[in-house]
C-alpha cells in the first residue's frame, strides 16, 4: 500500500486524494467521466473530520472483499476520517491483526461496547489521531447499545458489513428516509425487514446514517460511499435526495451538466445570463446536495399556462425515474399557481412526455404567441406537447 496522503492544514489534496481511492479500489481510477469524478471528490470534504462507527460480522473476516475494504478504510483514515471498528461476535484481535496489516492507525479499546466507559475511551483514543476498535460481541448489528454508544461519540454514520441485506425482489434497496422504513419493510425478505427497522430506529432515535452494506461484496465501501447512489442500503434521517430552488453558484455546475445534451441539440443552448435572469424559474434534483437533474417552468401570465423546459438527468443518474419526478414537481408548482395547462417542446423525447407523463401532441399554434415567436426564429424541429392540469385538491 502506498504512503499516506499528505493533508495540508487548509484542507485535502484533492489529487492526492484522489490517486489514494483510485490505487486502493482500483475502481476510482477507472472512473472514466470526468462528471463520476466530481462526483467522488465532492465527497471528501464532507467526510473529514467526520466519525463513522463500521461493524463488521466475525464471520467475513477471513473473506478477501473484508481486506479490501480494510484497505479503503486505511484510505478513509488517511482523508481524514475517524474511524471505530467494532467486532460482532468475534475476537477483537483477529480484526486488530487485519488492520495492522492495513496500516490503519488503531488502537484495541479495553472496554466492550456495553461497558458505560467505553464511550471515553474511544473519544481519548479518537482525539489523539488513532482509529479505534472496540468489541461489539454482546450486541446484535444495530441493536439500543450499539445505537447509544455512536450518539456517545458522535458518529455521522454507522456502517454494517453484514452477511444479510436488506433486498427486495432480490435487489438492494438504496436510499430510504426513516419515516418510510415501515412501509416498505413488508416488501423486504428474511431477516432484512428486522434490519431495516433497526436502521430506521436508530435514525430516529438521533444517527444521521446508517448504511447496512453486503460485506461479501468487493469494492462495497467505496462504491457506497463515494458515489451518490451507493450500492447498498442507506437509512437516512437527513437531506439526501432533494428537489430545491437553483442558486446562482449552482449555474455553473448546471451548464456543464446540459452540455452535452445542448451539443448533440437535445436542449436549447441557455449561457449563463439566461439562466441568471430566470434563476426563479429552475429546479434541480440533488443528491447530497450535487446537482444531478433539472428542470424549469417558464410561465406565461396572460395566456395561463406554462412550458416546463429544460429538463435533464445526468447520464449516470438515467433509468431510475427522476426525470418523471422533476416533471411532477414543475406540473405541481404550476397548480400552486393556478396555472391550467403546460406545455414542453422537445426533439428527442416524445414518447417519454406522451407515454410516460400522459401529455397529448399539440401544434406550434398552440404555443403562447411570445414562445411561438422564439421557437420560429430559432429553426430548430422539435415537437410540441401539450397537458391539462387537474385540481388535485377536489
Amino acid at each position: 500500500m502506498a504512503g499516506k496522503v499528505a493533508m495540508g492544514a487548509a484542507g485535502v489534496d484533492f489529487e492526492q486524494a484522489a490517486l489514494a481511492v483510485g490505487e486502493v479500489s482500483g475502481r476510482i481510477a477507472g472512473v472514466a467521466q470526468q462528471s463520476d469524478v466530481r462526483e467522488v471528490l465532492q465527497y471528501i470534504p464532507q467526510f473529514r473530520g467526520k466519525v463513522f462507527f463500521v461493524l463488521i460480522e466475525a464471520g467475513l473476516l477471513p473473506e478477501p472483499a473484508i481486506a479490501e475494504t480494510l484497505l479503503d478504510l486505511a484510505v478513509l483514515e488517511d482523508l481524514g476520517v475517524k474511524l471505530v471498528l467494532g467486532v460482532l461476535g468475534g475476537d477483537l484481535k483477529d480484526l486488530y491483526d487485519w488492520t495492522l496489516e492495513c496500516e490503519i492507525m488503531a488502537a484495541r479499546v479495553s472496554r466492550p461496547i456495553t461497558d458505560p466507559g467505553a464511550v471515553r475511551e474511544v473519544l481519548e483514543i479518537l482525539a489523539r489521531g488513532q482509529s479505534a476498535i472496540i468489541d461489539a460481541t454482546a450486541t446484535g448489528p444495530l441493536d439500543f447499545p450499539v445505537v447509544d454508544f455512536a450518539k456517545g461519540i458522535g458518529v455521522a454514520k454507522i456502517i454494517a458489513l453484514l452477511e444479510e441485506s436488506i433486498l427486495i425482489d432480490g435487489e438492494p434497496v438504496h436510499a430510504i428516509r426513516a419515516a418510510d422504513a415501515e412501509e416498505m419493510a413488508s416488501r423486504v425478505s428474511g431477516t432484512g425487514a428486522a434490519l431495516l427497522r433497526a436502521a430506521a430506529t436508530a435514525c430516529q432515535r438521533g444517527v444521521p446514517r446508517v448504511h447496512v452494506l453486503n460485506g461479501r461484496r468487493q469494492g462495497v465501501l467505496v462504491d457506497e460511499l463515494f458515489f451518490n447512489e451507493g450500492v447498498g442500503t442507506m437509512v437516512h434521517a437527513d437531506s439526501y435526495r432533494v428537489i430545491r430552488q437553483l442558486r446562482e453558484e449552482d449555474i455553473p455546475e448546471l451548464l456543464g451538466m446540459i452540455g452535452r445534451a445542448v451539443r448533440r441539440t437535445k436542449l436549447l443552448e441557455r449561457t449563463y445570463e439566461d439562466i441568471q435572469s430566470r434563476l426563479a424559474d429552475f429546479r434541480v434534483l440533488t443528491i447530497d446536495d450535487n446537482v444531478v437533474g433539472c428542470v424549469a417552468l417558464h410561465q406565461y401570465p396572460a395566456e395561463a399556462c406554462a412550458e416546463v423546459a429544460c429538463l435533464h438527468v445526468k447520464q449516470s443518474h438515467a433509468g431510475r425515474g427522476y426525470g418523471i419526478e422533476l416533471v411532477q414537481y414543475a406540473e405541481a408548482i404550476a397548480r400552486e399557481r393556478g396555472i391550467a395547462r403546460v406545455f414542453a417542446l422537445t426533439s428527442r423525447a416524445g414518447d417519454f412526455f406522451s407515454r410516460r407523463l400522459g401529455y397529448s401532441p399539440a401544434t406550434v399554434e398552440d404555443l403562447p404567441a411570445a414562445r411561438r415567436h422564439q421557437f420560429e426564429a430559432s429553426g430548430r424541429d422539435s415537437l410540441v406537447f401539450s397537458r391539462v392540469l387537474a385540481d388535485r385538491s377536489v
